[in-house]
C-alpha cells in the first residue's frame, strides 16, 4: 500500500502530553512536516513552558486535565513513562480527543483493551506510536514480502540491544516505573515480528535478570502454525548492530543498523544476489509518518487502520505479558482491580 508522505496540512491540532525527551523529539517532527501543534501539558507550567517556547508551540498548560479540556486541541499525544499511558490515555478520550500513544502503549493487554473499548465506544482513535511501522522502507518491504519476492517467509530474527544508563534509580531499571529491556526496547522486534508473521501460536522466553529485579536481557522464539518462527531479543546494558533479517524459501531481506530507523534493506536471491536496494532517506526523525497515519484515520472517519490496528496493537500486548510471565516480571499494574474480575 502507499502511505503518505508524512506531511500534514496542519488543520488537525495536537496537545503533547508530556514533556521529556520522547515529546520532544516528536514534536519536533511534527513541526518540521507541517502539523499544528497547538499545546502542551506537563504536570509542571513551569516545565510546560519551557517545553512550549524551546519547540514554538502556542499555549503551555499546567496539568493534563487543563490539556485535554483545551478546545482547541483535537488530538493528544501521550509521552508520559508507559505506567501513565492507561490513565493518561483514558483521560484524553474520556474528554473526547483521539490518542497517540507512545509504546509500550501500555504495561499489560488489559489496559491496552480498556483504551481500544473506550476509543471504539466514542468513535475515537487510539493508536500506538510505533512509529517503524509507518515508515517507507517498511511499507515497502511489506510490499515485497506480499509480491513473493523471497518466498514463503520462514524466519523474521531482530534485535535491539542498548548500552542505557546504570544507575538503579533510573526509569530503565525501576520496576516501579514498568523498568527493563521487555517493554522499553524489546517491543520494536516483537512488534515486528507480528507485522510479518501475526500473532504467534506459542512463545518461548527466557531472561536474566538486574540487581533491581527487571528484565536485564530477554529473547524469545515466537512459534507459528505454519512451522515459521521469530526470533527476537533485547537488551538495556550493552549495544549491539541491531539489525533485522527477513528470511524466505526464495531469499532474504537484510535491514541495516538501527533497523526500527528509516534506513536502507536489501534483499537477497537464495544465491546471494541482490534483487533489490531500497535506500530512501527521510525528512526528519520520521516520527511524522504515524502522525500522518492518525491523521487519515480521523479524515476517513475510521478508528482502525491495517498498518497497526487496535486489536495487534492489544496482541502484542498480550504476548509481553506472556514472555513476563514465563521470565517472572511482574509490575504493580498487573494486579487486578477491585471489582473486576481475572
Amino acid at each position: 500500500m502507499t502511505l503518505s508522505n508524512g506531511t500534514s496540512d496542519g488543520t488537525i491540532r495536537w496537545g503533547i502530553l508530556g514533556t521529556g525527551f520522547i515529546a520532544g523529539l516528536q514534536t519536533q517532527d511534527l513541526k518540521e512536516n507541517g502539523f499544528a501543534v497547538q499545546a502542551v501539558g506537563s504536570r509542571s507550567l513551569e516545565s510546560s513552558k519551557a517545553f512550549a517556547e524551546q519547540y514554538g508551540v502556542a499555549t503551555a498548560h499546567g496539568s493534563y486535565e487543563d490539556l485535554v479540556a483545551d478546545p482547541l486541541v483535537d488530538v493528544v499525544y501521550i509521552a508520559t513513562p508507559h505506567p501513565f499511558h492507561h490513565a493518561n490515555a483514558l483521560l484524553a478520550l474520556n474528554a473526547g480527543k483521539h490518542v497517540l500513544v507512545e509504546k509500550a502503549f501500555t504495561m499489560n493487554a488489559r489496559e491496552a483493551q480498556d483504551i481500544v473499548h473506550l476509543a471504539e465506544s466514542k468513535g475515537l482513535v487510539a493508536l500506538e506510536a510505533m512509529w517503524t511501522r509507518f515508515l517507507p522502507h517498511m511499507i515497502r518491504l511489506r510490499e515485497l514480502i506480499a509480491a513473493g519476492a523471497i518466498g514463503e517467509v520462514r524466519k523474521v530474527v531482530a534485535t535491539h540491544n542498548q548500552s542505557l544508563p546504570k544507575d538503579p534509580a533510573h526509569r530503565l531499571n525501576d520496576p516501579a516505573l514498568g523498568g527493563g529491556a521487555l517493554l522499553d526496547l524489546g517491543i520494536y522486534p516483537i512488534s515486528f515480528a507480528f507485522d510479518i508473521l501475526g500473532t504467534p501460536a506459542s512463545i518461548k522466553a527466557s531472561a536474566s535478570m538486574s540487581a533491581t529485579g527487571v528484565d536485564r536481557q530477554t529473547a524469545a522464539i515466537f512459534e507459528y502454525a505454519s512451522g515459521a518462527q521469530a526470533i527476537v531479543d533485547c537488551e538495556l546494558d550493552a549495544a549491539s548492530a541491531n539489525r533485522a533479517m527477513v528470511i524466505g524459501t526464495e531469499g532474504w531481506i537484510d535491514i541495516e543498523h538501527t533497523w526500527y530507523n528509516p534506513v536502507p534493506f536489501t534483499v537477497h536471491a537464495v544465491d546471494g544476489t541482490v534483487v533489490e536496494r531500497y535506500d530512501q532517506p527521510v525528512n526528519s526523525r520520521g516520527m511524522q509518518y504515524q502522525a500522518a497515519e492518525l491523521e487519515r484515520l480521523i479524515r476517513a472517519g475510521e478508528t482502525a487502520g491495517i498498518i497497526l490496528p487496535p486489536a495487534e496493537t492489544v496482541a502484542i500486548m498480550a504476548a509481553m505479558d506472556e514472555i513476563r510471565k514465563q521470565i517472572g516480571l511482574r509490575y504493580e499494574s498487573d494486579a487486578v482491580p477491585e471489582g473486576t474480575q481475572e
